[in-house]
């Protein structure tokens, strides 16, 4: 069946982008309870221990597209219990080909469907992505900033075991460049959070090597009554 677009009023085809979901999630689940040598009462048994009990023929109902209805909490807990994530089962990037990001929309990459869904690609539909953005900035600014540092010790090491002094000059030279890398992302790191607390969110936990990259408040409040 063709797939419509918005300005068809034949609601028919929204029932396909529901069933094109589940049936995503029931090929990756019984894909991966497959190859990790499950049997549908042991995935069962899995989801009971993590304390969302989904009974053997549901999971067989799912499997063989009889179930009508798959609740989040379900893909959740069977994300859980076959080691992958939620969206993993969603959209199974690189075991279904095609996929649609909404009822009425036209047959896209799976992957791109995820990123859309992610929010790590721009959707024409989405105006707001949240703080998603800012915080895998921040998750990059931090891996710069790590790797950095790592690098700046590394050729401080070099530097005082240097046995000439061309290899010492290269060596300092390294190590005030990888310093200087970590400088400028510790303060767009800085800026990041500022503007993230501005946004009235609280910014993801720092590594316990970076916690002085939050300058504490100062109480100006005593400062103007002096």
């Amino acid at each position: 069946m063709t797939q419509r677009r918005f300005d068809d009023e034949d609601e028919d085809d929204f029932p396909e982008w529901v069933d094109r979901i589940k049936q995503n999630v029931a090929g990756e689940v019984r894909r991966r309870r497959k190859e990790m040598r499950w049997s549908a009462q042991r995935l069962a048994d899995r989801c009971e221990e993590l304390g969302h009990p989904i009974p053997r023929n549901v999971i067989a109902n799912l499997e063989s597209g009889r179930r009508a209805n798959l609740p989040l909490v379900d893909v959740m807990i069977l994300a859980a219990a076959l080691y992958t994530s939620p969206i993993c089962l969603i959209f199974p990037v690189g075991y279904v080909e095609e996929t649609q990001e909404l009822p009425f929309h036209e047959l896209i990459p799976t992957w791109e469907a995820m990123r859309k869904f992610t929010a790590e690609e721009p959707s024409h539909d989405a105006l707001d992505s949240g703080l998603i953005p800012d915080f895998n900035r921040h998750a990059s600014l931090v891996r710069t900033v790590e790797a950095a540092l790592r690098e700046t010790e590394r050729a401080e090491f070099a530097a005082k075991t240097a046995t000439t002094p061309t290899q010492r000059e290269e060596a300092e030279r390294r190590k005030d460049d990888y310093a200087k890398r970590a400088d400028e992302a510790k303060w767009s790191l800085l800026g990041l959070r500022e503007d993230i607390r501005e946004e009235g969110a609280t910014p993801p936990e720092l590594p316990p090597a970076l916690t002085d990259i939050d300058v504490p408040d100062t109480d100006t409040d005593d400062e103007d009554n002096i």
